[in-house]
């Protein structure tokens, strides 16, 4: 990844916990992917949230493909937490 790529991106301590993130906001390396994923191609990516820029969206792109495996498995976690804390409050509601 190139330098003006990585200032691109930030992890931060109780930012969107931790994960890796476009800069000076708080969408992660991972939104990103998850919206190419569905078919938004990083010029409708920026046009639908003006905060970033073309170079913040392929910076979090080339930082997803540096990473990849380790962003994937975050991201499996992240979505078991999310489906056992809804069984689990799905069984206490009356």
């Amino acid at each position: 990844m190139t330098q003006v790529a990585a200032q691109q991106i930030e992890s931060t301590a109780g930012v969107r916990g931790g994960k890796p993130r476009i800069s000076g906001t708080r969408i992660t390396v991972a939104d990103i992917v998850t919206w190419t994923e569905q078919g938004h191609s990083p010029d409708v990516i920026v046009a639908d949230y003006p905060q970033l820029t073309l170079v913040g969206v392929h910076a979090a792109l080339s930082h997803y493909y540096a990473n990849q495996s380790e962003i994937d498995e975050e991201t499996r976690e992240s979505l078991q937490f999310a489906e056992e804390l809804s069984t689990q409050l799905c069984g206490r509601i009356p």
